[in-house]
């Protein structure tokens, strides 16, 4: 024994057990009693809290009351000292996981018997972790005593991890399949089936990447062949108008010749049946998931497992005069809750406002520069820097919308933790899809359509003219956007998440006195290692969830989303296995036979992507003015001509125009003198720039072509978000009924529980 301490050894006259006192260094504690029982000498420790040596003299009572109340309930601990920590071992007698056993494990008609088989370490731990939580030393809990200062640190040990380090948490093992077996076992179900859903998801976007793929280099076979990119290329008679305070100058149409091509790379015909296609690939990728878990599930024996009963059979354990909580549902608190979540997606909405602004005062300011390249391309400047501040908005914002979807959460009084989670993910999720999609909503369906026409501009607050869309067309404000946000989630977010943890480990790593007890030294190896917190596992799902949205909802305008986020992915599942088995204190494991509520966030994510995608195509590409144009207005529409292309004439026939004369300072804009009339992307007529008939018409096609475009039928979709706020807001289930079947597993459950008690406490009863 370490000369550090002096351990006294003592035997209770007439009972099989020791008791261990040991005397810290420096007197920094009083003597700690350990019970350690014969017949327990080789089971592991499961658990460790770790105290400072020199905690103040208040918390000591509280450190030694809490020990001395887990010993009360069936739990062992050692006390090992290190030269500035002190810590404790915990784990549970025998008796308790046969308590466990008896509860859950054994028919309802038979008689407690002896366990024949081990009990699991994740069931170990989880049992251990459930009753740690919920003993209490002065009124506080573990997680109280943690915030306090009493307690430095709680984990669980890592152990038995070996094959996991050398077959999955390698980047070298990339492209091998995952041991979701292994990491059942040695994490939980809960971890398992996100790792299993996880690579499901990576496997399905396999074909939807390649689709993609193949969609935006079908545009490069078209780049210079494509009629409407070779009349805007020899448009050099046509001057645009001024399209806003910055660009005082009328521009040659051909200028814009590069960017006319690069946008016909993704808004070309192939989107639409690229669109139709994720649409589809959304549908199955879900059905055959489901098909996946119940594979999964069966193997695992999970199917009869009940939450609800695992939950109450652990607060037995925890406490024999538990009484059962019931189900509760307040509707002045779902009201307020609805209420207030109503406010906070406003407050989402008007962030998308505010970078609006900043995009518009932005243009002012590029247009004012030095430097003659932002001069000369305000708005392409405008874009990209407007994407980087949505990204830093999103990024703030995540922690903001945590907090909040916490507290109305904790408002709503859940009953258990499972139930918590349930109502923390759907608040949390709806909140981060506004800040992750209100600018994206804004570019594809509002910007440009409400500026009115030169001459008669919509202004900010009268002052700054509101943002036009790129001279070739909203789909490549909308490309860009995608393409930088989740560019910079898939490579500068994943390098943060790998890299932040890495570092800590390092630093907390650092080099001192090795003990000479090696069980300490594991004890100090877990404990160098980087803190887990209760929404670890919670927020790499919402990360998956975000990057789902994205691969699907406007997957139109981006057809290389699933191509990144397949990439991104495969960094993904090394960088999270990594993680948790090299970097991170152990999770603790939860039993699920199934991901829970994410389920309906996916199905949620998949009708708005079909939507959303829908009217993308209808109401920001030009795919439906090139289609009504060709069968309408173009040289075809009495019959196709060989020698002539259907789109003949679609780029003078989809600009108006408006007459330099009626600008109120046509004066001040360069080159005036020689331009009689401009151009601008509207179909409005030439004497009183109303609508025209070109416009009324495109417009019945393209709601049209959006009902159409879901086969589902659109009503159905429309009512989603209703439908499932009433059933919130309304149970499908009367609490009263949830309560009497809830009654009836907890009587089940204390009988069992009173039957064990009698087993144990007769003469001829043995304890395993």
């Amino acid at each position: 024994m370490a000369s550090s301490q002096d351990v006294f050894v003592t035997k209770a006259k007439g009972e099989d057990s020791f008791q261990i006192l040991v005397q810290p260094e420096n007197d920094s504690l009083p003597l700690m009693e350990i019970n350690t029982s014969k017949t327990e000498a080789s089971e592991p420790w499961d658990y460790v809290l770790v105290v400072n040596r020199h905690t103040k003299r208040e918390h000591r009572n509280i450190y030694l009351q809490f020990l001395e109340n887990l010993k009360g309930k069936g739990f062992q601990y050692e006390v090992k000292n290190d030269q500035k920590k002190i810590f404790c071992g915990i784990r549970a007698e025998s008796r308790i996981f046969d308590l466990y056993c008896t509860l859950l494990l054994e028919p309802e008609d038979q008689a407690p018997t002896q366990r024949l088989t081990p009990i699991p370490p994740t069931t170990r731990i989880r049992i251990v972790n459930f009753v740690l939580k919920n003993t209490t030393a002065a009124g506080d809990t573990l997680g109280d005593l943690v915030k306090k200062g009493v307690f430095e640190a709680k984990f669980p040990l890592h152990k038995g991890g070996g094959d996991l380090k050398t077959t999955w948490a390698r980047w070298r093992n990339m492209f091998q399949k995952q041991p979701i077996d292994d990491i059942r076992c040695y994490f939980g179900e809960k971890v398992a089936l996100y790792f299993a859903w996880l690579g499901w998801y990576t496997y399905m976007l396999v074909p939807a990447a390649l689709f993609g793929l193949i969609t935006f280099l079908s545009g490069f076979s078209l780049f210079n062949a494509s009629q409407i990119s070779k009349e805007i290329c020899e448009a050099h008679d046509i001057f645009m108008c001024p399209r806003g305070d910055h660009s005082r100058r009328y521009q040659r149409l051909s200028d814009t010749c590069t960017f006319a091509k690069l946008t016909h790379l993704f808004d070309n015909e192939g989107t639409v049946v690229f669109a139709i296609f994720m649409a589809l690939w959304a549908t199955v990728f879900l059905e055959i998931w489901k098909r996946q878990r119940a594979k999964v599930v069966l193997h695992w024996d999970l199917y009869g497992w009940d939450e609800d009963q695992e939950e109450m059979a652990l607060q037995l354990i925890n406490d024999p005069h538990y009484k059962l909580q019931q189900h509760e549902h307040s509707y002045l608190r779902s009201t307020i809750i609805l209420i207030l979540s109503l406010f906070m997606i406003c407050f989402m909405i008007g962030m998308a406002h505010i970078l609006v602004v900043y995009r518009v005062l932005a243009a002012a300011l590029f247009s004012s520069s030095a430097l003659p390249f932002l001069e000369e391309q305000v708005t392409t400047a405008v874009v990209v820097t407007g994407a980087l501040v949505h990204y830093v908005t999103i990024s703030i914002m995540t922690m903001a919308n945590k907090r909040v979807a916490l507290k109305l959460c904790d408002f709503e009084k859940p009953r258990t933790l499972s139930e918590q989670e349930s109502k923390f993910t759907i608040k949390f999720f709806t909140l981060q899809f506004f800040a992750h999609f209100s600018s994206l909503i804004y570019i594809a369906f509002i910007l440009g359509r409400i500026n009115g026409h030169p001459g008669k501009s919509v202004r900010l607050a009268g002052l700054w003219k509101l943002e036009e869309c790129h001279l070739s067309g909203c789909m490549m404000d909308l490309f860009l956007q995608m393409a930088i946000i989740m560019g910079l989630k898939q490579t500068l977010s994943n390098c943060i998440e790998y890299l932040k943890p890495w570092l800590a480990h390092k630093c907390r790593s650092v080099p001192g006195r090795e003990s000479s007890d090696p069980e300490l030294r594991d004890w100090k190896h877990n404990y160098h290692l980087n803190p887990v917190h209760p929404f670890s596992l919670f927020d790499e799902f919402m990360e998956m969830m975000m990057q789902y949205g994205f691969t699907t909802i406007f997957v139109a305008a981006f057809p290389l989303a699933p191509l990144l986020a397949l990439f991104s992915n495969l960094v993904q599942i090394r960088l999270d296995a990594i993680k948790m088995v090299r970097l991170q204190r152990r999770l603790v494991p939860r039993k699920a036979k199934d991901i829970g509520t994410w389920l309906q966030v996916l199905k949620t994510i998949g009708v708005l992507a079909v939507i959303a995608n829908g009217m993308v195509i209808a109401f920001t590409s030009e795919f439906i003015p090139r289609v009504v144009y060709k069968y309408r207005y173009g040289p075809c529409r009495e019959g196709a001509h060989p020698e002539v292309d259907c789109l003949t004439g679609y780029v003078n026939h989809s600009l108006s125009v408006f007459y330099t004369k009626d600008f109120n300072d046509s004066v001040r804009i360069k080159g005036s003198e020689h331009i009689t009339e401009c151009r601008y992307r509207d179909y409005r007529n030439a004497q009183d720039y109303n609508f025209s008939e070109q416009f009324w018409v495109l417009l019945a096609i393209r709601l049209a072509f959006l009902i159409l475009f879901e086969p589902l039928s659109h009503p159905q979709h429309v009512a989603l978000c209703i439908k499932l706020v009433a059933a919130w807001f309304v149970p499908d289930v009367p609490q009263k009924v949830k309560n009497t079947v809830l009654k009836e597993k907890y009587q089940r459950l204390r009988d069992k529980y009173q039957r064990f008690q009698k087993m144990c406490s007769s003469p001829k009863s043995t304890t395993v």
